[in-house]
């Protein structure tokens, strides 16, 4: 082999061991980008009793629910403890266009009312906790259907609407506690009145309304958990102060099924009028048996 043969094949020896080198160097010295983790989970579903949760089902989810409520159970026999009584209930739809987006529609036998809601996922509580907590933003508007007459507070067609928003930030504490805080503002374009003295009409309650609710759900096996919420008004105002609303029940979930039953203080469905109209008192046995369904395709 010729002295310059042998110098080439040297030559080519040192670069590509050169090359070798700086490769281990560069796989040595590259940042490694871990991928985000997210908890799964926190609630089993879209509602906790009658709130909204954390949760936003993933994208091309569409759900079914059917809310109901009985009457209040303080008649005793005299209406099955609330079963003959009048009830309220609920139909809904929703589905997830977009990640973290879903849209809904529901209408209720309760003063013949339909709404049109949004949720969105904002935050999302990751493993690790960098990000502890999960907060969903949710809000709906609300119009009444009934025909007008003079009974009700009804003039324009803007009197018909009223407005629900709520944040909602969750933690997924274990695997099986899950709590939830949610302040929100009910607001009604327009309110019951009354004629004062002067004969001068003067609201019953505020157009706006501040509220915070605080839920939670323990799981007691895989598909069966204990639920519970408390939504604390806090507007005061010039008269029909709303009481609290109280709420404990089970909720049974399978593979496209979500079931909760429960007992609460409150007999309507949509949440700015628990909020605003509820004055159930628990200590006068004016509390319900209500349940909720869920179907998820």
């Amino acid at each position: 082999m010729s002295s310059i043969t042998k110098s080439l094949l040297l030559l080519v020896m040192i670069m590509g061991a050169t090359q070798l080198i700086a490769q281990d160097s560069t796989q040595a010295t590259a940042p490694v980008v871990k991928k985000k983790s997210y908890v799964k989970n926190t609630f089993e579903g879209n509602y906790i009793i009658d709130n909204q949760t954390v949760m936003v089902p993933i994208k091309g989810t569409f759900e079914f629910d059917i809310q109901h409520r009985f009457g209040t159970i303080e008649n005793g026999w005299k209406d099955l403890a609330g079963l003959f009584a009048s009830a309220n209930m609920l139909l809904g739809f929703s589905y997830v266009p977009v990640k973290d987006l879903q849209v809904g529609f529901g209408a209720t036998n309760d003063r013949m009312q339909i709404d049109g809601n949004l949720k969105y996922a904002l935050f999302k509580q990751t493993k690790d906790n960098k990000l502890p907590v999960s907060v969903t933003l949710f809000a709906n508007s609300v119009m009444d259907t009934r025909a007008k007459n003079s009974s009700l507070p009804i003039v324009n067609v803007q009197d018909r609407f009223s407005f629900f928003s709520q944040v909602i930030i969750a933690r997924k504490v274990t695997e099986k506690l899950s709590l939830q805080v949610a302040p929100s503002l009910s607001y009604f374009n327009n309110v019951e009145g009354y004629y004062d003295a002067n004969k001068v009409i003067q609201p019953k309650t505020n157009n706006a309304h501040l509220a915070i609710s605080a839920s939670g759900r323990y799981k007691l096996t895989d598909g069966m958990s204990i639920i519970a919420g408390y939504d604390q008004p806090l507007t005061q105002h010039p008269m029909n102060n709303p009481n609290p609303n109280i709420s404990l029940g089970l909720d049974f979930k399978t593979s496209g099924h979500d079931f909760q039953v429960f007992m609460g203080n409150y007999g309507y469905i949509l949440p700015q009028n628990n909020n605003v109209f509820n004055h159930n008192d628990f200590t006068k046995s004016q509390f319900l048996v209500g349940f909720n369904i869920s179907r998820i395709f």
